[in-house]
């Protein structure tokens, strides 16, 4: 994924907003295509774009399936993000009648990136998976040295925005569990190999539980992107079972992906930064070790 300046990770990351007739598309009318600044994914076409004396860019349409709808944790506005990656672009509002089809994208400008015709914007060949599996280092620290998985992101999944920090997830009181965050190259590394990495990187048949890290954030969980991911992850469990891997039913969860909100800062690279630890050497290494002898063949 692209690298963001502080004031693009500011508005994509934390959901800030551009100042209004600021941005360089305000009032841009070129003839082309809008793309997530962060993952490249194509969202408009310029013939979506409308003036609508807003001071932000405005579509009425998206391209299919490119636009994500998420309830405000106040309850009062729609957020818009990028299907591909979460990344935040603006709200959508219905309601205005300022065009026919009565919708409005208000999106930040500097949430996007402009190709213009001739030079149109390819589909984002990489694709994302969401796993959980008990404390997120461990997952981190294993699916990093894969070929093919151009990024790991540490962070949380099947919860509200307003509960995604680690205190919270810790308690316990919380839907979210720990996860990681993968963006991969599909033809290099396919996701049933990442299943396979998950399978083997955890025990899938104790219920919120890795050891002696307990409660349902550590939950053995598949927060699926599609309905392909869904069935493989489910065939893969039949599979399992019918070859008796473990001597108990997997306990394995899963749903459909919702939204992905990183990690504090001093939980990426956990496992580098820290080995001395205790917990690194104890718990984390002997995984990493085990998963390194395993899929040694796919190693970057």
């Amino acid at each position: 994924m692209r690298e963001l300046t502080d004031f693009e990770r500011h508005v994509i990351e934390e959901k800030g907003t551009e100042r209004p007739f600021s941005g360089e598309y305000h009032l841009h009318d070129a003839q082309g295509s809008y793309a997530c600044k962060r993952c490249e994914a194509p969202l408009y076409l310029s013939e979506h774009k409308f003036n609508a004396h807003c001071g932000w860019p405005a579509f009425d349409e998206e391209i299919q399936g490119a636009v994500k709808r998420v309830v405000d944790a106040d309850g009062q506005r729609v957020e818009i993000v990028c299907a591909q990656c979460d990344a935040h672009l603006g709200h959508v509002f219905e309601g205005e009648y300022l065009t026919e089809k009565n919708i409005r994208h208000c999106v930040n400008s500097v949430s996007m990136v402009f190709k213009a015709n001739g030079a149109t914007v390819e589909p984002n060949k990489y694709q994302f998976a969401t796993l959980g599996g008990g404390c997120f280092w461990c997952f981190e620290a294993m699916f990093t040295q894969l070929l093919g998985v151009i990024s790991v992101q540490s962070g949380y999944c099947g919860g509200d925005e307003a509960s995604a920090h680690y205190q919270a997830v810790c308690s316990g009181m919380t839907a979210h569990a720990e996860v990681v965050h993968i963006e991969f190259d599909p033809s290099i590394i396919s996701y049933k190999e990442l299943l396979c990495v998950f399978w083997q990187g955890h025990d899938p048949t104790t219920l919120n539980q890795q050891g002696h890290d307990v409660g349902p954030q550590y939950r053995s969980v598949v927060f699926a992107h599609d309905e392909a991911q869904s069935k493989l992850a489910e065939q893969m469990i039949v599979e399992l079972t019918q070859a008796e891997v473990w001597s108990k039913p997997i306990v394995t969860e899963i749903v459909a992906f919702n939204a992905f909100y990183g990690a504090e800062d001093d939980h990426k690279d956990y496992f580098d930064k820290n080995r001395e630890q205790a917990y690194c050497q104890l718990v984390v290494r002997p995984k990493v070790e085990k998963f390194r002898a395993a899929f040694a063949d796919k190693l970057k």
